[in-house]
């Protein structure tokens, strides 16, 4: 059989890693080969080949045959398309330097071609790591929105229950506070009720003071002067009996001792007749002040 030119694996599991070998139609795959003129890395982007391009045309013209996978190597290394043109040569259709021009030409097309692959190959890999990014910020920013939401119905949940509960101790308070407020009004009324007929009665009794008060103080009045013209009689009795004479002398000091103290008790009875009035006029104002201040109470409670 005839030699070849075909890869040989290396490299580890889901990277693989090729040689570009000649070896014998016969041989195993990775096995034994004649030479070795190249390697190949698909791995990489674009493809990472290194070739002989000597030994690789060499092998051609010898009559080596490529398998489907290094054909397209050699085609895009230019090995092919040189091993066409020097058979041309042989053929005189073409003579060398034309045909090294022609290659030439195609070689810097071809370099030309792979330099914008390789460009347009890191573009689509910057731009497609830019939308990656893009896309991760979305979706972060997706998430935040969520979280954000889910925190502000948490906390609007928290408010409402607060608002619910502080309605419902002002429920409790109010109902609790009814009964009591009724009682209160109850037991204000009954007080109401109890203290104006003890006000009526007492009334009369404040009016029966003053003239009660004005009877013993005209009876004692009257004893005074009972005991005051008793004694005046007894000391002029005495003083007719032990010096007559002096009797003239000492009855208008007497008299006159008498008379400043009666003109002052009765400057003092109608300052005592206007205290008694005026007590039970102050007492009066009282009651009137504490049916004024109940009313208001009334009128407060109701419209609550």
């Amino acid at each position: 059989m005839p030699t070849k030119i075909r890869l040989q694996r290396r490299g580890r599991k889901a990277k693989p890693f090729y040689h570009i070998v000649i070896a014998d139609g016969r041989a195993p795959r990775d096995g034994k080969f004649i030479e070795k003129i190249g390697t190949y890395n698909p791995i990489t982007q674009p493809a990472d080949i290194q070739l002989n391009f000597d030994r690789a045309l060499y092998w051609l013209q010898t009559g080596a045959q490529p398998t489907d996978t290094v054909r397209t190597i050699l085609s895009y290394k230019g090995v092919m398309y040189k091993n066409h043109l020097l058979k041309g040569v042989k053929k005189g259709a073409l003579t060398e330097e034309q045909a090294e021009a022609k290659f030439q030409s195609w070689l810097s097309d071809k370099e030309a071609k792979i330099e914008n692959k390789r460009k347009e190959s890191e573009l689509t890999r910057k731009e497609a790591k830019k939308q990656a990014l893009e896309a991760e910020k979305l979706v972060k920013e997706n998430r935040a929105k969520e979280i954000a939401a889910k925190r502000a119905a948490a906390v609007e949940e928290q408010v409402e229950a607060a608002k619910d509960e502080i309605k419902a101790e002002a429920e409790e308070g109010e109902a609790a506070e009814a009964p009591a407020e009724e009682a209160k009004a109850e037991v204000e009324t009954k007080a109401e009720v109890e203290e104006k007929p003890e006000a009526s009665s007492e009334k009369p009794v404040a009016e029966d003071k003053p003239a009660e008060e004005a009877k013993k103080e005209e009876v004692k009045e009257e004893a005074k002067e009972e005991v005051k013209e008793e004694a005046k009689e007894e000391v002029k009795e005495e003083v007719k009996e032990e010096a007559p004479a002096e009797e003239t002398k000492e009855e208008p000091k007497a008299e006159e001792a008498a008379e400043p103290k009666a003109e002052e008790e009765k400057k003092e009875e109608p300052a005592k007749e206007e205290k008694k009035e005026e007590a039970p006029v102050a007492e009066e104002k009282k009651e009137e002040e504490a049916k004024e201040e109940a009313e208001e109470e009334k009128k407060k409670e109701e419209k609550k």
